[in-house]
C-alpha cells in the first residue's frame, strides 16, 4: 500500500520541482513578503499537519509478522497402523471396556470401513494411554499428553528463533475440548517462567478452525501492545475424548483424530521483518452459531446409555458449504484481482434479475493464491473444496498428505500443511498462502499470509524423516 502511495506522489514531486526551478530571485521575495504576512495561519496549519500525521503514525494498523512455527513430532512408538488399531479395538471389546451391544460385529464392520476410507496412513500417532491395555484415560494422562505437545511445539520454536520467553507479552492458547485447571496457558506461563504481565488467553470448545481464531485474536493484540511477541498455541486432546460407545455418528471421531499440535511466533517488532518467513494480510471469521441446524451440527454430548462423545449431524455438510459460501464472499473482495470482481458482480446481477437459474460464479482463487492449506479434517472434506475452488491435485497435495501422515491433529492441521509447503521448497518470496479451517459452531475462518523470502524449512520439520515417501498415491 504505501509503495503505491509513494508511486501517486511522485509525479506531483516532479511537477513542484520543475515549477521551482523556473522561479526567480523576485519569486523568491515575494514568497517571503507572503510567509511574513501570514506566518500566524501557516504555523496553526503546519503544526495540524503535524499532529495529524503524528497520530496517523501512532494509529496504523501495526504489521504482523510471522518469526518461524513448529509442529509436534509425536515419538515413533507411538504410531499405529489400521491394522493395530482393530486388534486394539477388539481387545477391549473383549475386556468388556467398551459399551456392550448385540451389533459388535457390524460396528467394528463399520469402524474398520470408515479408518480404510478415511484417508489416514499407516504411520499416524494415538497417545500412550491409548495404547495400554487397559485403557488409561485419567486426567493424568490427558495432562501428559497435551504437555508433551504444547511444551515440545514451544521448545522447539523457541530453540529455532532464539526469542527469550521474557520477550513475550502475549499468549493465546486453544484447545476444544480439554481445559484443566490450571489453564494450558498457565501451564506455559509456569514452565517458561513468563512474565507476570503476559497477556494470556485458553480457547476452548471452538472447534478446528480455532487455530485461525488464535492468530486473529494475537494480532488483535498486537495492534495494543508495541514492539513484542505472541505466542500462538493450537493443539487437541486425544486421550479423554475417546468414545467407548456404540452411536455410529461418534464412532467416526475416534477414526479421523490424533496426536498433534503447533507453536507459532508472531511479532509486531520492526526489526523482524528481516528474519521473518510471513507477513499476516488478513484474517475472516464466520460464525453462523445463530442458526439453530449450524449451532447442532457437531455436538459434544450424552449417548443412549450416557457415555460422551461428539455427535456429527447430517445437516453438516450443508452447513459447511454454507458457511464457506460466506467465508469466501467476505474474502474475495480482500484477495481477488478486479477481473474476477467484475466477473462475481456481472453473474450476481444476471442471477438477481434476469436468470434465476444462472450458475454462482466460483472466482478463480488460483489468481490470489499460489498457495491453499485446508484444513485436514478428512478425505470428504478436501474433495469437496478441491472440487469447489476448481484446484489441482497439486494445490490440495499438502492437505492430503498431512492427512494420511498424522490423521486430523484439529486446529493445528494448517501448520503441518504449510510445514509439508516449506520442506518440498516450494515457498518463494511473494508467495501467498490460504490456510482456511471449518469447525464446530460453526465457524469457517481465513489466513491469509504473504511470503517475506524464499522460506526453508527450520529444523525439526515434522516431515523430514519422511518426506522422501511423499507424495503418495492415496486409495480411495
Amino acid at each position: 500500500m504505501y509503495s503505491s502511495m509513494k508511486l501517486c506522489f511522485l509525479p506531483l514531486m516532479a511537477a513542484i520541482a520543475m515549477k521551482a526551478s523556473r522561479l526567480s530571485t523576485q519569486d523568491l521575495q515575494i514568497f517571503y513578503l507572503y510567509l511574513e504576512k501570514n506566518f500566524t495561519s501557516l504555523t496553526i496549519f503546519s503544526i495540524s499537519l503535524i499532529l495529524g500525521w503524528t497520530l496517523y503514525i501512532m494509529n496504523r494498523p501495526k504489521p504482523v509478522y510471522l518469526v518461524d512455527f513448529s509442529c509436534y513430532l509425536p515419538s515413533s512408538h507411538l504410531k499405529v497402523s489400521v491394522k493395530k488399531i482393530m486388534s486394539h479395538v477388539r481387545v477391549i471389546r473383549e475386556q468388556g471396556m467398551w459399551a456392550k451391544t448385540g451389533e459388535h460385529d457390524y460396528l467394528m464392520d463399520f469402524v474398520e470401513k470408515i479408518l480404510e476410507r478415511s484417508g489416514l496412513g499407516q504411520e499416524t500417532y494415538i497417545p500412550e494411554g491409548l495404547h495400554c491395555l487397559p485403557l488409561e484415560q485419567t486426567m493424568a494422562g490427558s495432562r501428559k499428553e497435551t504437555e508433551d505437545v504444547i511444551l515440545g511445539a514451544v521448545d522447539n520454536v523457541l530453540r529455532n528463533t532464539g526469542v527469550s520467553p521474557s520477550d513475550i507479552g502475549i499468549l493465546v492458547v486453544n484447545s476444544s475440548t480439554f481445559n484443566p485447571t490450571p489453564s494450558l496457558a498457565t501451564i506455559i506461563v509456569n514452565k517458561y517462567k513468563l512474565r507476570d504481565n503476559i497477556k494470556s488467553l485458553n480457547l476452548g470448545g471452538m472447534g478446528c478452525s480455532a487455530g485461525v481464531i488464535a492468530v486473529d485474536v494475537a494480532k488483535s493484540l498486537l495492534q495494543v501492545h508495541r514492539n513484542t511477541y505472541a505466542l500462538v498455541v493450537s493443539t487437541e486432546n486425544i486421550t479423554q475424548n475417546l468414545y467407548l460407545g456404540n452411536n455410529k455418528s461418534m464412532l467416526v471421531t475416534n477414526c479421523l483424530f490424533r496426536v498433534g499440535g503447533a507453536a507459532v511466533l508472531l511479532s509486531n517488532v520492526s526489526k523482524d521483518q528481516k528474519r521473518a518467513k510471513y507477513k499476516l494480510v488478513h484474517t475472516v471469521r464466520v460464525h453462523t452459531g445463530s442458526d439453530d441446524k449450524s449451532y447442532g451440527c457437531a455436538t459434544q454430548e450424552d449417548d443412549e446409555d450416557g457415555l460422551v462423545g461428539v455427535s456429527l449431524s447430517k445437516d453438516l455438510p450443508m452447513v459447511a458449504a454454507r458457511t464457506l459460501k460466506i467465508n469466501i464472499a467476505t474474502l474475495g473482495p480482500l484477495v481477488l484481482p478486479i477481473r474476477e470482481k467484475l466477473r462475481f458482480f456481472v453473474t450476481f446481477i444476471r442471477k438477481k434479475f434476469i436468470n434465476a437459474k444462472i450458475k454462482h460464479y466460483m472466482p478463480n482463487f488460483k489468481l490470489a493464491f499460489e498457495h491453499f492449506c485446508i484444513h485436514a479434517g478428512g478425505r470428504a472434506l478436501i474433495d469437496e473444496l478441491e472440487k469447489n475452488l476448481h484446484l489441482s491435485p497439486l494445490h490440495v497435495e499438502a492437505s492430503r498428505m498431512t492427512l494420511h501422515r498424522f490423521g486430523n491433529t484439529s486446529s493445528s492441521s494448517i501448520w503441518y500443511e504449510l510445514a509439508y509447503t516449506e520442506a518440498k521448497g516450494r515457498m518463494k518470496k511473494g508467495d501467498r498462502i490460504w490456510q482456511i479451517a471449518l469447525g464446530s459452531g460453526f465457524k469457517c475462518n481465513s489466513s491469509v499470509w504473504v511470503a517475506l523470502r524464499n522460506v526453508m524449512p527450520s529444523a525439526n520439520n515434522p516431515w523430514e524423516d519422511c518426506l522422501h515417501k511423499y507424495p503418495v498415491e492415496i486409495d480411495i
